[in-house]
């Protein structure tokens, strides 16, 4: 899938068919429709409608972007980003082919496709509009046309959060009026497939572990539970259709890193308690921030309650990539930057060779919050909605430094993240 300019002739005919709009006649069209799309039931008729809007309303250009919900270096960005130029393909064909189909001329309206937002984990409708309202400006576009189906985050709906949020824009937001599908049965339909297996097998396996293998009754209430759990959870619990040899090896893994993960509680168990009976050893404890590179989901949530379980540090927050902990000694914090669990968790999810990224430490994705040797400041929101310091620094220190090298939305970025972080 190539970004189509909004000047080229997306059917590939002769440039008089569709025209450049800068050198059409001065009643050709002007401005820009800006179309979210993902994979929903209702994408295609919600392509056809934005042709329609586009010929009706005068519209220069229909820009299909989609809104990455991962970031580039994520160990599959490349596959994740693989099938979204795919939807993006598929919806510039039938835009086309609608176009090609109007009764008469073809409309002067070009088709333009862009993956947005890749440089950066998007996780709220400020962040998705965010990067929409930013790419709209850079385009001339000023109208926004939603699919009341758009899910870019898994099983989450964001239509009403974004909407509002795009109120507060100079954007132009429409919702398609487009007949969404009849959900029939939806209890039978989420309790079937390999989302039923898989959650069945898993809660099996575990009620048995918990119970008593050999005993008869075990397994008739062993079985009667795990049906109840898949029926209701199978969905929910498992974001992403199990596949092989995909899923079997990451439940492999699992079982290797299990071990592991019970050595580094024991080993950070040892090292807090010496620390705690020995009053020459030092306690610092010190808020540190962490970007990590394992995905989000399941990977990020392993990786921050794998932190959270090892004595000494503490998960507070997960923002975007990064991971806010708390930890309580140096040895603690030092084997948090050298990103033993990081690695392991990656090494679950992807495989080996994943597992030889650099740590934290090494790619300088890690920094100290709080005390003496603190390497970023920790700003805290005041009570009265203004701003205060804390271990001295002030508030909108490290933002105002961003600002200093010409980077205004990373600063106020950092402003709003670490608020939310002291928050927390």
């Amino acid at each position: 899938m190539a970004d189509t300019d909004a000047g080229s002739d997306p059917t590939g005919g002769e440039a008089g068919d569709s025209g450049d709009p800068e050198s059409d006649s001065p009643s050709a069209p002007t401005g820009g429709l800006v179309v979210p799309v993902e994979p929903t039931p209702t994408l295609r008729a919600m392509v056809a409608y934005a042709v329609e809007a586009a010929a009706d309303n005068g519209f220069s250009t229909i820009h299909l972007v989609e809104i990455a919900s991962w970031r580039s270096g994520d160990p599959d960005a490349d596959d994740r980003a693989s099938a979204a130029e795919r939807v993006l393909e598929r919806a510039e064909a039938w835009a086309n082919s609608d176009l090609d189909d109007f009764d008469g001329e073809r409309p002067s309206v070009t088709i333009a496709t862009k993956l947005i937002g890749a440089d950066e984990y998007l996780f709220g409708p400020d962040d998705y509009v965010q990067v929409l309202a930013a790419y709209a400006e850079e385009h001339g576009a000023d109208t926004v046309l939603l699919d009341p189906e758009y899910t870019p985050v898994g099983n989450t709906t964001l239509l009403q959060p974004l909407e509002f949020a795009l109120s507060n824009t100079s954007l132009s937001v429409e919702t398609a009026p487009v007949t969404r599908p009849t959900r029939r049965e939806r209890l039978r339909s989420e309790a079937t497939g390999k989302r039923f297996v898989a959650m069945f097998g898993f809660s099996l396996a575990f009620y048995l572990v918990l119970g008593d293998p050999f005993y008869w009754f075990d397994w008739v209430t062993g079985i009667a539970t795990a049906a109840i759990v898949s029926i209701t959870l199978s969905r929910v619990s498992i974001d992403a259709e199990p596949a092989i040899p995909r899923t079997p090896m990451r439940v492999f893994r699992g079982l290797i890193y299990v071990p592991i993960l019970l050595f580094e509680i024991v080993k950070a168990n040892v090292e807090v308690a010496r620390v705690i009976l020995d009053p020459r050893l030092p306690i610092e404890p010190t808020m540190n921030r962490m970007r990590v590179i394992v995905g989000s989901g399941l990977p990020l949530m392993t990786l921050a309650n794998s932190i959270t379980l090892t004595p000494g540090t503490l998960t507070v927050r997960a923002r975007d990539s990064d991971l806010y902990v708390h930890s309580l000694i140096p040895a603690s914090r030092d084997g948090l930057f050298d990103g033993s669990l990081e690695r392991w968790t990656r090494f679950v999810y992807y495989g080996r060779s994943s597992a030889r990224l650099p740590t934290p430490r090494e790619r300088d994705d890690c920094a100290i919050l709080q005390g003496p040797d603190a390497t970023e400041e920790l700003p805290i929101a005041a009570a009265d909605g203004g701003t205060s310091s804390a271990d001295g620094g002030g508030s909108s220190a490290a933002a105002d430094s961003a600002v200093a090298s010409g980077d205004e939305k990373r600063a106020d970025r950092g402003k709003r993240e670490a608020a939310e972080v002291a928050d927390e």
